[in-house]
C-alpha cells in the first residue's frame, strides 16, 4: 500500500522532498523484504520458524506505529522503509516455503492462493487509511494499520508449521551458487527478474499522483487507484497460477510480462478516470503473477534440487535490487521538466518491463527451444 503513503508525503511531512527521494522509503521496504527474506534460510532450515514469525511481526508492527510518529523523512526511511521492511523480509521466507511442503501437486496454483493475502491486504488497507486519514489524522490513521496488522499476525505465528526441514540445513554460504551463472535459462530467467522488478512497482508508486496530474482524477478517488490495482492482483495470483500447472510456469510468466509491458506504455495515451479505472484493474491482474510465479518458476528450471534454496536466494535478491532503484530513478525522472516528464517515466517503467519479457523468452527458448506448445 506504499503507493497511498508516496502521494501523502508529496503533500505532508516530506513535502520539501523529490518525488525520487519519497520512492526511496517504498524501495528499501521490497528490497529489505526480499534481500532478508533470503538471508533468513539457514534459520528458516534449523527450525526457527516461530522465532522468525514473533521478530518479523515485531518489526513489522513496531515500524507502522513508529512510522505513525515521525516529522520528517529521515524518521519515515528509517520506520517504514528499514524498520518494516526488515519485518516483511522475516516474515517472507516462512509463507512463501512452508505452503509449498503440503502440496505434491499443483504448487503453483496453491502459492498463488497463498500469495493473494498481500494483494488482499493491498486492498483493505489503502482504503481503510484513506478513510481515517482526513477524519482523525496521519498519526491515528496509520496506528489503526498497525492494530489490524498485530491481529492478523496473531494467525501465522499460531499456524504455521513446516512439514519438514533439508537433512543438511543451509549457511550462508549455500544463498550463493557460482555454477549458476552458467546455467543460460536460469541467468536468462534472473535478468527478467531483475528489470521486471525495476519496472513493474513504477506504476505502483506514482499511480495516484498520474490520476490527479494527468487524468483528472479528483483527490479522493486517486487513493483508491492503487486499492483497484490490487484487486485486480488478487485474480492475477490465482488464475495463471492455475494454468500454469498445465502450459508451464515460464510460459505463463512470460505472456504477462510481455501483456504488463503494453499496458505500461498504453497509460502514456490514457487521460479520462474510465481509462484509468480499467488500466488499473487490468495492470493489477497481469503483475500479479510478479509475486505469485518466480518461485515455482525458479523450480521449473532447477534440475538438482539441492540447488534450489541457493537459486531461489539468487532470484529474490535480483528481484530486491530491481525494487532498490528502479522507483527512484523513475523519480528523478518525473522531476525533470517541472515535475511533470510522465511520459518518459512511462517509457522507463515500459521499456524494463519489454527488458523482462524478453529476457523471460530468452530462458524459455534456451529451455526448450522455438515449439510454441512445448511446455516450459
Amino acid at each position: 500500500m506504499y503507493g497511498v503513503f508516496q502521494t501523502y508525503y508529496s503533500h505532508a511531512i516530506a513535502e520539501t522532498s523529490t518525488a525520487s527521494a519519497i520512492s526511496w522509503i517504498g524501495s528499501v521496504q521490497v528490497f529489505l523484504l526480499c534481500f532478508i527474506g533470503t538471508l533468513v534460510g539457514p534459520i528458516y532450515d534449523a527450525g526457527h520458524v516461530r522465532s522468525l514469525l514473533v521478530v518479523g511481526s515485531f518489526l513489522s508492527i513496531l515500524g507502522v506505529f513508529m512510522t505513525s510518529i515521525c516529522k520528517n523523512y529521515w524518521q519515515l526511511l528509517l520506520a517504514q522503509g528499514v524498520v518494516t521492511g526488515s519485518g516483511f523480509g522475516c516474515l517472507f521466507l516462512p509463507g512463501v516455503a512452508t505452503v509449498s511442503q503440503y502440496f505434491s501437486t499443483k504448487k503453483a496454483f496453491a502459492t498463488g492462493i497463498a500469495s493473494v493475502g498481500s494483494s488482499i491486504g493491498g486492498v483493505i488497507y489503502p482504503i481503510i487509511w484513506t478513510q481515517l486519514q482526513p477524519k482523525i489524522g496521519f498519526g491515528w490513521a496509520t496506528r489503526v494499520i498497525g492494530f489490524i496488522l498485530a491481529a492478523t499476525l496473531i494467525i501465522p505465528i499460531v499456524v504455521i508449521r513446516p512439514r519438514q526441514y533439508p537433512q543438511k540445513p543451509r549457511t550462508l554460504l549455500d544463498l550463493w551458487d557460482k555454477n549458476s551463472l552458467l546455467d543460460l535459462p536460469y541467468v536468462l530467467f534472473g535478468l527478467g527478474i531483475l528489470f521486471g522488478y525495476m519496472g513493474i512497482y513504477v506504476v505502483f508508486f506514482y499511480i495516484q499522483l498520474y490520476g490527479r496530474s494527468r487524468a483528472d482524477v479528483s483527490s479522493h478517488l486517486a487513493f483508491y487507484l492503487l486499492a483497484l490495482i490490487n484487486a485486480g492482483s488478487s485474480l492475477g495470483r490465482i488464475l495463471p497460477n492455475f494454468a500454469a500447472d498445465y502450459v508451464g510456469t515460464l510460459n505463463m510468466q512470460t505472456s504477462f510480462i510481455f501483456a504488463s509491458a503494453v499496458l505500461s506504455l498504453s497509460l502514456i495515451a490514457i487521460t479520462n478516470v474510465p481509462g484509468i479505472l480499467a488500466f488499473c484493474v487490468l495492470y493489477g491482474f497481469f503483475t500479479g503473477t510478479f509475486v505469485s510465479l518466480p518461485a515455482p518458476t525458479v523450480a521449473s528450471l532447477s534440475k538438482d534440487v539441492a540447488l534450489l534454496g541457493a537459486r531461489l536466494s539468487m532470484a529474490f535478491m535480483a528481484a530486491g535490487v530491481g525494487s532498490l532503484v528502479g522507483s527512484p530513478i523513475a523519480g528523478a525522472i518525473l522531476a525533470t521538466e517541472g515535475g511533470n516528464n510522465w511520459t518518459i517515466l512511462q517509457v522507463w517503467s515500459g521499456g524494463l518491463l519489454i527488458l523482462s519479457s524478453l529476457s523471460m523468452l530468452g530462458a524459455r527458448i534456451a529451455k526448450v527451444g522455438v515449439r510454441v506448445n512445448a511446455k516450459a
